[in-house]
């Protein structure tokens, strides 16, 4: 290893380029079937670990769901790149690519955003709030057009947040055991996170709050560069108070000063609230940004893997 390379340059390279080939092989491929996909294991897991936990007290089992998890997923990350050490430069670069891979789901946000714009379209009301109670938690069924176009591009932002940009983060910061504790994080706060929860979900939710936090204000700054300006970060900071998360209202409301729609979710959030109410063409405007936003991380990303220098291998 060369002295001279600064500690925060060792890996870089590698994880720059390990990072853009799994964003394009999760946009070309998509998700795995539930029955083979590691997030879903991960989810029976908790769900098999809370309901043995029930017989002990509230505040340790949430401690012990937050700290377990995220831990086992860590550790196996680990175990998965050691295990690749010994393998040809470009075999390890690719494979672990694909297990980064497993950490993301941009595919999926765009097909389920795209499945409620066009019945949106197809003016098929009742298809679309089925569509969209597949991406969000609130309550579908009586939604109207714009009210459903809000949700779908609420969904989208935020998620890209979550689902792409944050475990894309961490695994910048420390490798594949990072990307796989944090969505043993977020998952754990889509199951058990929740202020009703009490104890149970407190832990996890409040974990979950400080992984996200940079992603959160870096989703905002992509949506930012990827064509809202200097106004949607800005935009962004004035806003995102709105929502009772201190991270999910940043990228909304990114995304609605960057389209210049007004996005809300009634009795909870306005987000831009002097913004057009969205039609279904804003869903295509915010798929079109969020692929600017993601293609400016990847290119940036892409940079780094050509400029900075390979100090280590992991």
């Amino acid at each position: 290893m060369d002295a001279r390379i600064p500690l925060w340059a060792r890996g870089v390279r590698r994880r720059s380029a390990v990072l853009v080939i799994a964003i394009c092989l999760d946009l070309a491929f998509g998700e795995l079937p539930n029955r083979c996909h590691p997030v879903a294991w991960l989810g029976r897991g908790i769900g098999a670990g809370e309901r043995g936990m029930r017989s002990l007290p509230a505040p340790a089992t949430g401690v012990l769901l937050a700290t377990v998890f995220p831990l086992g997923a860590a550790l196996v990350g680990r175990r998965a790149v050691l295990a690749m050490r010994g393998a040809p430069k470009w075999t390890r670069l690719v494979g672990e690519a694909l297990l980064l891979k497993q950490t993301l789901a941009a595919r999926a946000l765009f097909e389920h955003a795209r499945a409620v714009r066009e019945r949106l379209e197809a003016e098929d009301l009742e298809g679309a709030r089925s569509a969209a109670a597949m991406m969000v938690s609130r309550d579908t069924a009586t939604l109207s057009e714009r009210a459903l176009a809000s949700a779908a591009i609420e969904s989208l932002s935020e998620n890209t947040s979550d689902s792409v940009i944050a475990p894309l983060t961490w695994y910048l910061v420390g490798g594949l055991p990072a990307a796989a504790a944090y969505r043993a994080i977020n998952t754990l706060d889509a199951m058990v996170g929740y202020r009703s929860r009490g104890w149970v979900g407190t832990p996890s939710a409040r974990l979950d709050d400080a992984a996200s936090y940079i992603p959160a204000r870096l989703t905002a700054g992509l949506y930012a560069l990827a064509g809202g300006g200097w106004s949607t970060f800005t935009g962004a900071r004035a806003d995102h108070r709105a929502t009772p998360s201190p991270n999910s209202g940043w990228p909304m409301a990114a995304a609605a000063h960057a389209l210049g729609v007004r996005l809300e979710k009634a009795g909870h959030h306005v987000l831009n609230e002097s913004g057009r109410h969205p039609l279904p063409g804003d869903i295509a405007a915010a798929e079109r940004l969020t692929w600017k936003a993601l293609g400016t991380g990847a290119a940036a990303a892409g940079v780094a893997a050509l400029i900075v220098p390979d100090g280590c291998s992991s």
